[in-house]
């Protein structure tokens, strides 16, 4: 069982009512077992269709897991169809049969004749329980083929897989070459200029293998290494992150599914500082944001989205001749903003957000314009320019990460002292 295919069934999927994450969740574990999926599949519940996947898939693969239409309704069709396709027979599972009248009788309702429909499984198959809902799954095996047959809501299926189908693609496995991921996270550096400072390492990658991707601003390099032992895994990708490091690791901020944000508070804690905003373009979301992270009011002292020109000027403290000289969308307006957030919070750090979102130009200037003041107690207040591009929202959450990067950079400067 090298290679496997995904192949999840229902309309709603290819009609965007859901989302397929069940094939995400099924291939991350078979990647920790070392068996590749090389291809996802989605097909409606329509019996044609749907065979026609099953004999593509079995061209390709030599493990075909089944997610959805194993339900009670006529279009749920997916092991009446595979067992037509297989030639086996249907049978009911007396003890799924059981399960699924008690789960009607605990809740005093009357149990329906098609209800039944969801006790069948293969002849010779191996019934995978259903532990939060009706549906059994089952682990059937023809012509050195694996067919794994689960039901399609999330709730149900991840228990059933790693619970009852993980332990019987073990019996099967006789060395299991695993693989294991590890995620470095970048900002301050594009991925084209990146995929430059690493183009030998990924020319030459076999194992581990790279993959950069650029998200939000952001650059991420995944590494993964596959081997049986699992110092010999984390071996190899020491040695590939080193050289990655030493090539790029100024940008570095963090690990796996870490934030910016997330690794500014651990650092404003370690240092014991606190810090408080004042927003502008960004109107709440660097708040919203930090106030999402457990532990914050250990460092985050608060904030004031300060939008009106008014409010900057009666409420933040900003000087109306800053204003009337230089406007609110300056640097000298961000390190007041910055400077004054600070003192009126008796915070360690001050950040200020103005600039232009968009759609349209302010005060003369163009849609993307930022500036970000920063102010740290006994240091010089300083205001830093970006011009990003993208939409009003890009605009917003590009502007909160980078005031999260300087802020980040400013403190590991002051870690290394």
């Amino acid at each position: 069982m090298k290679n496997a295919e995904i192949i999840a069934v229902g309309s709603e999927i290819l009609l965007g009512q859901i989302t397929n994450t069940n094939a995400k969740f099924i291939s991350e574990h078979l990647a920790k077992l070392g068996i590749n999926v090389y291809f996802h599949t989605v097909v409606g519940d329509n019996p044609k269709r749907l065979l026609n996947a099953v004999k593509v898939a079995e061209s390709r693969a030599d493990m075909i897991i089944f997610t959805g239409g194993l339900g009670p309704t006529k279009d749920d069709l997916t092991k009446e169809t595979l067992a037509n396709h297989l030639g086996v027979k249907l049978k009911y599972d007396d003890q799924a049969l059981r399960s699924i009248e008690n789960f009607f009788q605990k809740r005093n309702r009357v149990m329906t004749e098609n209800n039944k429909k969801q006790a069948l499984i293969f002849s010779g198959a191996h019934c995978l329980p259903n532990d939060n809902g009706m549906a059994p799954g089952m682990f059937f095996i023809k012509n050195n083929r694996t067919y794994i047959l689960l039901p399609g809501p999330p709730s149900e299926m991840e228990p059933m897989f790693t619970t009852y189908a993980i332990p019987e693609i073990l019996k099967r496995i006789e060395k299991v070459e695993q693989i294991e991921s590890r995620v470095l996270r970048f900002y301050g550096i594009g991925e084209s200029q990146l995929e430059v400072e690493l183009e030998d390492l990924i020319d030459a990658q076999t194992n581990p293998t790279l993959a950069p991707l650029a998200v939000d601003g952001e650059v991420t390099v995944r590494m993964t290494a596959k081997h049986v032992s699992d110092d010999e895994r984390k071996l190899l990708l020491d040695q590939m992150e080193e050289q990655i490091l030493a090539r790029v690791g100024q940008y570095l901020y963090g690990y796996g599914e870490t934030t910016l944000l997330n690794e500014m508070g651990k650092l404003l804690k370690e240092n014991n500082a606190t810090i408080a905003v004042a927003e502008s373009l960004t109107g709440g979301l660097f708040q919203e944001e930090v106030t999402s992270i457990a532990g914050c009011s250990k460092w985050f002292k608060g904030g004031i989205v300060s939008y009106a020109k008014e409010v900057k000027i009666n409420s933040l403290g900003v000087k109306k001749e800053t204003v009337d000289k230089y406007g609110v969308v300056s640097e000298q307006c961000a390190r007041e903003m910055a400077e004054n957030i600070r003192k009126l919070m008796d915070s360690n750090i001050g950040i200020s957000f103005t600039g232009v979102a968009g759609p349209g130009p302010l005060e003369g200037k163009e849609p993307g314009t930022v500036y970000i003041g920063l102010s740290f107690k006994e240091k010089p207040t300083k205001s830093y320019y970006m011009n990003f591009f993208g939409n009003r929202e890009v605009v917003r959450v590009r502007s909160v990460k980078h005031g999260a990067w300087l802020v980040y950079n400013e403190l590991r400067e002051i870690g290394k002292m």
